[in-house]
């Protein structure tokens, strides 16, 4: 994991700034919770996607943005919105600038980093940006592509992060 909070510049198909960066996010949003997705076929990551839609009053009331990075191009993420209408941000990191500036893990060594489908696992990165400068929270890697904490687990450490200011 990075020692500062890499920002990047990516297209939202959904709502929100586009381009999207973490600088672009408004004063409110306290704290930027990055899930970034293992690929377009996932049927983890399209369920997972769906559940946060449904919470995502829950995220809103902590302050906090949800945010789906999807290392797909631009017409493969769209498809994603126009089947779920996601009420945040969805991105296309084509490039997987993110995910590598992110460290999301990726298995099957040289094989996975030829093929998302592979390889690219999820991740989950709670950042914190109520300081002068955005500071990396909690981090959950995926080991598999099963291997991701339900909403309110991560709600829980949104609240803790809250009463530990």
């Amino acid at each position: 994991m990075p020692d500062s909070v890499p920002d990047f510049s990516l297209t939202n198909v959904a709502t929100g700034p586009d381009p999207f960066s973490l600088a672009a996010l408004p004063d409110g949003v306290e704290f930027a919770v990055l899930f970034f997705q293992r690929d377009h076929y996932c049927t983890n990551c399209r369920k997972q996607v769906q559940q946060l839609a449904e919470r995502i009053d829950d995220f809103h009331e902590r302050d906090a943005e949800v945010v789906s990075i999807v290392p797909e191009p631009v017409k493969r993420v769209e498809s994603w919105q126009e089947s779920y209408h996601l009420p945040f941000p969805l991105l296309a990191d084509p490039d997987i600038k993110a995910g590598e500036a992110y460290d999301q893990p990726v298995r099957f060594g040289i094989l996975g980093r030829f093929s998302d489908f592979f390889g690219r696992m999820p991740e989950i990165v709670i950042v914190d940006r109520r300081g002068t400068e955005p500071e990396i929270a909690w981090v959950q890697k995926g080991s598999s592509t099963f291997d991701r904490p339900d909403i309110d687990e991560i709600l829980a450490e949104l609240d803790a992060l809250r009463t530990d200011s």
